[in-house]
């Protein structure tokens, strides 16, 4: 059997307290490598602090739909509700066509890289977004990224099995994480059975605990807290080893 690359991405680092927390436990002590900070949140310092002592990957997961932007306002009118916050991704899915201005989401996504790099003192490992699948957004993700000669990774498209991570294509596989009897080891389980061993594979998580914040603004919210306890089960990283997967990070591909 082919030994299976397979990059383990844990996002939504500063999302909340409680997010960080969980996030911490599974960089400390489990199976993931990556892990995204959202710069805009009111909790990514406190998890950066977290996580800063640890030889993870940590990149920008650029974010337009929950939390307050990192630049002017009166910059961005397109991706901003009445409160002054981003408009939420409900509205970015049932919207008839895409809202966002190229223009806009381009100054919030550099002014997000500015502010990764107060918070970390460093380069973003990787460059990408988070949730929203507006083409405007990702194009804005990829133009800062290549000014700055970061490492742009392509988010999933339903129907792409593939997507570049800086110059290399990588295989990738749908989220399944809202439903109630969700089971993160089945979806693992899945992932790696499916894989095409020729390719590097990357699959996201989105383990964390839970606070009310998280609750009144996530629809993903318990099932958080059953990725914590895959991602730190020393009998799934029993299982892969036997499927010969090898766990990488973003510091492995893309060059």
């Amino acid at each position: 059997m082919e030994t299976l690359r397979l990059l383990l991405r844990s996002d939504d680092l500063g999302y909340s307290e409680a997010v960080n927390y969980g996030l911490e436990k599974v960089l400390r002590f489990g199976m993931t490598q990556s892990v995204g900070l959202m710069p805009n949140m009111p909790a990514a310092a406190h998890g950066f602090a977290l996580v800063q002592d640890l030889d993870v990957c940590i990149g920008q997961h650029t974010n337009i739909c929950v939390g307050k932007p990192c630049a002017d306002p009166k910059a961005i009118p397109s991706l901003l509700g009445p409160s002054g916050e981003f408009k939420s991704s409900r509205e970015y899915r049932t919207a008839a066509e895409d809202f966002v201005l190229l223009d806009e989401a381009v100054i919030e996504v550099e002014a997000q890289y500015v502010r990764f790099k107060e918070l970390t003192g460093r380069e973003p490992g990787y460059f990408e977004g988070h949730a929203v699948r507006s083409p405007n957004y990702m194009r804005a993700i990829e133009l800062v990224a290549r000014a700055h000669r970061l490492k742009f990774s392509e988010m999933y498209l339903h129907g792409q099995p593939t997507a570049r991570v800086g110059t290399e294509q990588t295989y990738r596989w749908g989220i399944n994480n809202l439903s109630p009897d969700y089971d993160p080891f089945q979806a693992l389980q899945q992932v790696v059975l499916t894989a095409k061993r020729d390719l590097p594979g990357v699959y996201v998580c989105h383990p964390g605990y839970v606070d009310d914040y998280l609750m009144r603004t996530s629809s993903l919210n318990l099932n958080r807290t059953k990725e914590v306890v895959m991602l730190t089960d020393p009998t799934v990283k029993s299982w892969l080893e036997g499927q010969k997967v090898e766990l990488i990070s973003y510091d492995d591909i893309g060059n």
